[in-house]
């Protein structure tokens, strides 16, 4: 994940104490060093303090701005004291930059109400709020009304925010690879590309046999085939699994490598049943986890808005994603239930994980043509699981997203699993299946359900549903 960079506003306003303006921009910019976050300001040299007064500070403010417009992928507003709303507003709207806003206000102290110290940033991020509000520009706010920019609590709102702000980036010309056809029996993953396209996102095609005839050229003494056998033999036990399939895998990682680099894609979404085992003889399970893993996401089924859940989650927690099923109801628990895929889930999400065939499919298909999937149990842990779909009646990207926590439950079966506890789960898949959303939902082992909704719906204005 790159370095994410906001540029900073800090607030000031003529007849309030302007020493706080001072501190308050020293105090944020080594709250974001500390974090390992960059910083775009004024210079203590531009205005006084480095803080924004006047219209002519404000466009000073905005210069600065759009000179790193590039670099920039969140703008702060601090409060030290009141601010002056005005211009907190105009350096915004004049730096053109379409990026998440931050409003924070530093609180006051009992014993510190005098002149000399008194801040009233209480009452000023009303104002400016209400500036921005005038102005049609979007905006969050810190958990708390005003916080202490070097505590706790505001080092988690930053943190949320800085996902906010990777999400809205990370969704700007987004290219996804979509590698085969969907197959015929899951309707359920269907999608709109032109949907997607308006929201900016691509999807570039290529046919299953494109990829088969360019695997059929290589040899296996072919170097950057020998390579990606041992990258496979690295990632994962491949004890019992014939050396035949772990060529076909070498082969097709490969090639399917080169693809995504030649088209610039940052994901795919990948067909499997049953054409690759019938007719090239592996599932591409493992090298499916072996991508998300190093967060180039890969779908199954052709689930391309499957896959665009993955990297919302991957963009918003900076950690691998898995597409699962919703699959079965768990010992009669209303709010727990059991998340199953064949598997392709990163082998982060593991206890422990190894290479094994695909049972759903063995016995249509033959074992011997199944070796490839990477199977486990999930580790218990706290979990965010988002959903996307193309509503094509309505036009417009529906998203449903919220958190629940892996249990260790008592459990076996085969794949990849684990049982999840979600709060008030019975009005979540009613929701589900009233909406028509699919029944495969992407996973991630963190919990950023907060910042996924506020950037979807306050920033790109999908129609979301955050649960709880």
């Amino acid at each position: 994940m790159s370095k994410v960079t906001f540029g900073v506003i800090v607030g000031n306003r003529g007849f309030f104490p302007a020493i706080l303006a001072k501190e308050g921009r020293q105090d944020i910019l080594d709250v974001l060093k500390k974090q390992g976050y960059g910083a775009v300001a004024l210079s203590m040299k531009d205005t006084q303090y480095g803080a924004v007064v006047s219209l002519e500070d404000a466009i000073k403010c905005a210069e600065l701005f759009a000179s790193k417009s590039k670099e920039i992928d969140g703008i702060i507003v601090t409060l030290p004291n009141f601010g002056e709303e005005r211009g907190n507003a105009e350096a915004i709207k004049r730096c053109g930059l379409s990026v998440p806003i931050l409003i924070h206000a530093e609180e006051d102290v009992p014993d510190q109400m005098k002149i000399d110290r008194r801040r009233d940033s209480f009452c000023g991020k009303i104002s400016t709020c209400n500036n921005l509000r005038q102005a049609g520009i979007p905006f969050t706010l810190t958990t708390s009304h005003t916080v202490p920019v070097k505590s706790a609590q505001f080092a988690k709102d930053l943190n949320d925010f800085a996902a906010v702000c990777r999400i809205v980036r990370g969704l700007k010309n987004v290219r996804f690879g979509a590698l085969g056809s969907r197959p015929a029996a899951f309707n359920t993953v269907r999608y709109s590309e032109k949907i997607l396209e308006f929201a900016g996102i691509s999807v570039e095609p290529v046919d299953l046999y494109e990829i088969l005839g360019k695997i059929d050229r290589l040899g296996d003494n072919d170097r950057a085939v020998q390579a990606k056998l041992a990258k496979i033999q690295d990632y994962t036990q491949t004890k019992g699994i014939p050396a035949e399939g772990l060529m076909k895998m070498a082969k097709f990682g490969t090639v399917v490598d080169r693809w995504m680099k030649d088209n610039q894609l940052v994901g795919t979404a990948i067909q499997c049943w049953t054409a690759m085992e019938e007719f090239f003889g592996i599932v591409p399970c493992t090298l499916m986890s072996m991508m998300s893993e190093s967060l180039l996401p890969s779908a199954c089924e052709v689930d391309i808005t499957g896959l665009l859940g993955m990297y919302i989650l991957q963009l918003a927690s900076g950690t691998p994603s898995a597409l699962l099923d919703w699959n079965n109801n768990f010992a009669g628990d209303p709010d727990k239930c059991v998340l199953f895929h064949c598997s392709n889930l990163p082998k982060s999400f593991f206890k422990s994980q190894k290479m094994d065939y695909q049972e759903i499919i063995a016995g249509s298909v033959g074992k011997e043509n199944t070796y490839g999937t990477i199977v486990g149990r999930i580790k218990s842990g706290p979990a965010t699981f988002c959903r996307t779909m193309t509503d094509d009646v309505d036009g417009l990207l529906r998203v449903y997203v919220g958190e629940g926590q892996f249990t260790n439950d008592k459990l076996e079966t085969f794949g990849g699993y684990g049982v999840m506890q979600i709060d008030n789960l019975q009005a979540l898949l009613n929701y589900i299946c009233q909406m028509g959303f699919e029944h495969h939902v992407a996973v991630n082992l963190s919990q950023v359900a907060g910042p996924i909704a506020e950037a979807l719906t306050k920033y790109l204005g999908w129609d979301v549903y955050k649960h709880c």
